[in-house]
C-alpha cells in the first residue's frame, strides 16, 4: 500500500494496491518488477485496480488474437482458450461498459471491436 494517489485516477487518501507478480490470462507467470523497463511502478485504488486487471486480460487476449490473426501460434488455437477469452471479454465489456465516467485504463469500444473480430473470424 501507497499513500500517494492512484495513477490512473488521481484519488487521495485511499489504499493503493501495486500488482507485479502473477499470472496473465493464459497462466504464463509475469513480473513486472523485473524488466528494467519498470523503473517507476504505478499504485491504483481498488476500482483502478479492477480495471488494470481487466486491461491485462484484453491485452493479453489482443495480442493472441493478433497472432492468430497472423497465422502464428496462439493460445488461441485451442478450442477450450478461444471460448474462454470470448466470455472474458464479454465480461470485460460489461464491466467497463458500467464506468460512468469511463476509465483511462480501458477503452469500452476497443473490448467491443475485439468481440466483433472474434465473431467475424468464426
Amino acid at each position: 500500500m501507497d499513500a500517494g494517489s492512484c495513477n490512473a485516477c488521481s484519488t487521495a487518501g485511499t489504499p493503493l494496491m501495486k500488482f507485479s507478480l502473477g499470472k496473465d490470462f493464459f497462466g504464463r507467470t509475469y513480473d513486472r518488477l523485473s524488466p528494467s523497463s519498470d523503473q517507476s511502478p504505478k499504485w491504483y485504488c481498488e476500482p483502478c485496480s479492477m480495471m488494470k486487471n481487466l486491461q491485462r486480460d484484453f491485452r493479453d487476449i489482443r495480442a493472441e488474437f493478433d497472432k492468430l490473426t497472423k497465422g502464428q501460434a496462439s493460445a488461441l488455437s485451442e478450442p477450450e482458450a478461444k471460448q474462454r477469452a470470448q466470455l472474458r471479454l464479454r465480461e470485460i465489456a460489461a464491466i467497463a461498459g458500467t464506468q460512468a465516467a469511463g476509465s483511462s485504463l480501458l477503452n469500452a469500444s476497443d473490448v467491443t471491436q475485439l468481440i466483433e473480430q472474434f465473431h467475424a473470424r468464426a
